[in-house]
């Protein structure tokens, strides 16, 4: 038996609770590593909860290259959600293509364009949902649980991979032979929009290569807030 079986049915066991107490569920799918771990486990054993990635308009190649082998390779659609054209004109009218670049402010409005309003829309109407975050991603991340009330977006959120080591999600990509995004090959762990991501050198951070240019403290998008009420462990 594989080392890591022992997560993978405690993974196992946080999906199958979530589609059973919080129908309908739906998965936010970044496309990072994390997240097609779980793509590949909802697809196996909990194919009942809904699927979505957001496209902003700013992506790398290697993650529309990866949306495209996900649509192939596996049974649960992956539904795309994008932002409001007019925002999105409007915001470059005023600040800029790169306005972003600016200041903290017009970063986190851009995100909010981008992600935050498509994220609400792919939200709607569902009782709970599903991300792939980790304790050790961030310091901003430290306080989650596996399953909390988001006070923010209304509904319950579960984080199943959350005591994951990066070393564990490596490990079931490449034993199961999980496609992935190849810039994670290129010194890439953490990947978002394309100007606002670079590659990280040894023993930086592994979201230092994310909005770069600002302070650790603000390296979030706005998808993820910490207002969240624990409600218990699965």
């Amino acid at each position: 038996m594989s080392e890591l079986q022992p997560k993978i049915d405690q993974v196992r066991t946080i999906l199958a609770n979530a589609a059973r107490d919080y129908a309908p569920v739906i998965f936010a799918n970044s496309l990072g590593a994390e997240d097609m771990v779980l793509t590949d486990l909802i697809n196996k054993y909990q194919p009942d909860i809904e699927m979505f990635s957001l496209d902003t308009g700013r992506l790398p190649q290697e993650t529309y290259d990866l949306m495209q082998e996900v649509r192939a390779y596996y049974s649960v659609p992956l539904q795309i959600f994008f932002p409001d054209a007019r925002r999105i004109e409007e915001y470059v009218a005023q600040n800029g293509v790169n306005g972003f670049y600016d200041s903290v402010e017009l970063r986190k409005s851009c995100c909010h364009i981008r992600k935050v309003e498509p994220l609400r829309r792919a939200l709607s109407g569902k009782r709970a949902w599903i991300t792939g975050m980790r304790h050790e991603q961030a310091l901003t991340r430290g306080v989650l649980q596996v399953s909390a009330f988001d006070v923010d977006n209304g509904l319950q959120k579960f984080n199943p991979l959350l005591d994951w080591s990066n070393a564990e999600v490596w490990e079931y990509l490449k034993q199961y032979e999980v496609p992935y995004n190849k810039l994670h090959d290129r010194f890439y762990p953490s990947i978002g929009c394309a100007p606002c991501t670079r590659a990280i050198t040894p023993g930086e951070d592994i979201r230092s290569g994310r909005w770069w240019w600002e302070d650790t403290q603000n390296k979030e998008c706005g998808l993820h807030v910490n207002k969240i009420t624990p409600i218990k462990q699965v």
